[in-house]
Formats: structure tokens, C-alpha cells, sequence
């Protein structure tokens, strides 16, 4: 379920500052690469999509090392076999590219590609570079959770960005040499948050040589004029609109938005060449009967069909009686929405704003077929079924409540007791 933020169209900020966004050109050649750089990595997938790994979705090694060659400015790493987060730049593509709903993954659980949104792409084609540039730029602010990267940060963009500037003196922040430093930044921005913001042209990166077996050797990083006038138009409004989604844990969290503009009031006076937005396809109802996969375990399984009317209340309570688990505990199901940010729809007794199962049709799932969801049933034992949509069938009016087409392996007991010897 989205929250509807509406920013407000006037930010206090300095005479010096409106100067500098006024005078600031957007094109191909700047501010920053992120332009053309998100530009190379859509044509690397390109219109047959790219092989993805089947566990995380992250691009192959193969494939980081092709996109790394024909990025702006390429990095070079010392690793004998890089994964993804070896390439903080590519990190941060790949978080723009799911979060602008511009690509997703589909496939099996052995075979998987990262393919074009073709709706979405037609849109992209027809927006000028600013309007590309801050399309890019409110998909990560508003959108770029850290999860999709499989990152664990505990703060939102908007705080990341205003905490990190903070702590960069005018003259610049030194880091080769300084061991703490090192090591501090590759938390907290984070790398992938540090290539995003040399990216976007709002701190200027000073490139060490690799060293062996380590990452990117950052040598020193300083703000650019832009970032900080950009910043400072940002800040409050975006500040202020984090602050109405604090989450259990204390931490802000993003305003998701299923549309884009929202910065669009603050930003335009300052760079009026933004008229158009990114358009991508809604999420539409789908009729038909669902196949799902659902698994316990690698041995053991059940086929079961439900009719896109239902709801996953339904489908929970199909799959307790298939595996002749009872109905006494609470539930989670949770999918990634089309942004891959992971969307929880919960038990109807639970209480925490999310959506409800009794009211989430089967048809409003945004998995593809192929992709997955959990379903986390008994928070005490947490019994995680993996449930794979394998396809979805015509209508059928002889399916009419939820079946269970064929049967796996024996299910394990739900309650085990054991003796006080053991």
C-alpha cells in the first residue's frame, strides 16, 4: 500500500544556491555520468533481457565485467571473482533500474534474466535528459531501498546524503591512509551510495589504484557546488515527508510513490525543461487461475490452484490444510512490488497498516509467472513456505474455490514435543 506524499512547490534556500541551480545545464555530459551511464546498462540488457543469478538476481560475473568496461569511467577492482557489490557503480544502476520499474526479473528458480518494462522503456524515450535525470533521481530518493541490494543500512536516502555532506569539509575529505575511514564509509553511505552520488555529479571521487583482493580504492571525496545547492533544496521538504513514515525500528522510511513528479514543484523553477514524467504501466487485476508451487522444504510440496478472485486469506488457509498444519497462528505473506521493494500482506488480527489477506486478491499480485513469493506462517516456529507462481491459466468456471493438484513429499509434523531426556 503506497503513501501519497505531496511535497510542497517552495523550499527556503539560499540567494548563492538558486544561482547554481539556475546556471546548471543538464545534457548527456552532465551534472555527473548517471545519464549516460543508466543508458549503457539498459542497452546491456536490452530487448532479450540479461542472465541474472537464479539465488540473488544480481547480474553474472560475465555480464559485471562487460558493463564495467563501457561505463564512464570504469572501475578497476582486484578481485578474482567480483560479484555485483564489487562494482558500487552497477550497484547503483541495477537500484535505478528496478526502482524506476524500468527492468525486473523473471525466470525459474535454476534460470533467471533482468528484462526490459517495454511500456515503461517507450516512456523513457521520449524524455529529455533533465527530465531523465531527475526521473533517475526521485527513483532513488523516493524508492531506493536498501533491500533491494541486499543492503542493511539504517537510514533513508534523503538522511544518508544530509548526514554524509555534513561530515565532508569544504576542503574535501581525505580517506587513503586512514584505515577508520575506510572502513566507516562502506557502511555508512555505503559504497553504492557513494557511486550514486558521483553519478548523479554531486561529490567529485578522487580514484586510488586496486590493491589486491579489495574493493574500489577511494582516495578522497569532496561536495561539488551542485550537490550542495541541491541539497539544501531538498532537504527539508524531503525531511519532512520521511518523517511521516517512521517505521518500528525508529528509522524514517521512503515515501512510496507510484507515480512520478513529486519533486517536480520544487524543482522545476530552477530547471523548467522538466515537463514530462516517467509513465509506467499500473498494476491491473488479472483473472485466471494461479498455479502456485508451494514448497516446504526442497522435498517437500503441493501444486495448488486458486482463481484470481480470491483472496490470499484463501490461499493461506488452502496451503495450512495441504500440508494438515492447524489455523491457530498469524501470517505474513511477502512479495517485491514492481519497484523490488518488498510489499507485506498480513494476517487480518494484525494491526500495522499493511495491507489485509481477507482483501488482496490473488489477481493484484505483481509477481510475474515464475517469481516468487513467502508465506511465513506461526511467528513462534516460523514455518516459511516458498511459493512460486509456474503460470496462470484462463478462467475456468469449474475451478471455483482453491485445489490441490498434486502432492510432494510427507509433510513434518507441526508440533513436535519432546521428552524431558531429550
Amino acid at each position: 500500500m503506497s503513501k501519497i506524499i505531496d511535497f510542497p512547490s517552495k523550499s527556503p534556500i539560499s540567494t548563492e544556491y538558486r544561482k547554481i541551480l539556475r546556471n546548471q545545464h543538464i545534457d548527456e555530459k552532465g551534472p555527473g555520468t548517471v545519464v549516460r551511464d543508466f543508458e549503457t546498462f539498459l542497452d546491456f540488457i536490452g530487448p532479450k533481457g540479461t542472465e541474472i543469478t537464479p539465488k540473488t538476481g544480481f547480474l553474472t560475473m560475465k555480464s559485471l565485467v562487460e558493463i564495467n568496461k563501457s561505463l564512464s569511467h570504469p572501475l578497476r577492482v582486484a578481485f578474482k571473482r567480483p560479484m555485483q557489490k564489487s562494482f558500487p557503480h552497477i550497484g547503483g544502476l541495477y537500484l535505478l533500474v528496478r526502482t524506476s520499474g524500468m527492468a525486473y526479473p523473471e525466470g525459474s528458480a535454476t534460470k533467471r534474466r533482468l528484462v526490459l518494462n517495454d511500456s515503461a522503456y517507450k516512456s523513457w524515450g521520449t524524455l529529455n535528459p533533465a527530465e531523465r535525470y531527475f526521473t533517475l533521481l526521485e527513483s532513488w530518493l523516493l524508492r531506493g531501498s536498501p533491500e533491494i541490494l541486499r543492503e542493511n543500512i539504517g537510514y533513508n536516502n534523503m538522511a544518508t546524503w544530509s548526514k554524509f555532506f555534513s561530515k565532508i569539509p569544504e576542503r574535501g575529505l581525505k580517506i587513503e591512509g586512514n584505515r577508520k575511514e575506510e572502513d566507516i564509509i562502506r557502511y555508512i553511505p555505503g559504497l553504492y551510495t557513494i557511486a550514486l552520488l558521483e553519478m548523479f555529479g554531486l561529490i567529485s571521487v578522487l580514484h586510488g589504484k586496486p590493491e589486491e583482493q579489495k574493493g574500489w580504492n577511494i582516495r578522497g571525496l569532496k561536495r561539488t557546488p551542485f550537490g550542495n545547492a541541491l541539497l539544501e533544496l531538498l532537504e527539508e521538504p524531503l525531511r519532512q515527508s520521511y518523517g511521516s513514515g517512521i517505521s518500528g525500528n525508529g528509522i524514517a522510511e521512503p515515501p512510496v510513490e507510484e507515480t512520478f513528479g513529486k519533486l517536480r514543484p520544487l524543482i522545476r523553477p530552477y530547471f523548467p525543461k522538466w515537463q514530462k514524467c516517467l509513465e509506467i504501466p499500473r498494476q491491473e487485476f488479472r483473472d485466471g487461475i494461479y498455479i502456485f508451487n508451494v514448497c516446504l522444504g526442497p522435498k517437500v510440496w503441493r501444486r495448488i490452484a486458486i482463481p484470481g478472485t480470491m483472496t490470499l486469506e484463501h490461499l493461506s488457509s488452502e496451503t495450512l490444510d495441504a500440508f494438515d498444519f492447524d489455523h491457530d497462528h498469524l501470517y505474513t505473506f511477502t512479495f517485491a512490488n514492481h519497484f523490488g521493494i518488498n510489499t507485506e500482506v498480513t494476517h487480518p488480527y494484525i494491526d500495522d497498516n499493511s495491507p489485509c489477506a481477507d482483501e488482496f486478491l490473488i489477481g493484484n499480485l505483481p509477481i510475474p509467472p515464475r517469481g516468487e513469493m513467502t508465506y511465513l506462517y506461526d511467528f513462534g516456529d516460523n514455518w516459511e513456505f516458498l511459493m512460486r507462481l509456474e503460470k496462470i491459466n484462463p478462467p475456468d468456471p469449474k475451478i471455483k474455490k482453491p485445489v490441490v493438484l498434486e502432492s510432494f513429499g510427507k509433510a513434518p509434523e507441526q508440533y513436535q514435543y519432546w521428552d524431558e531426556e531429550n
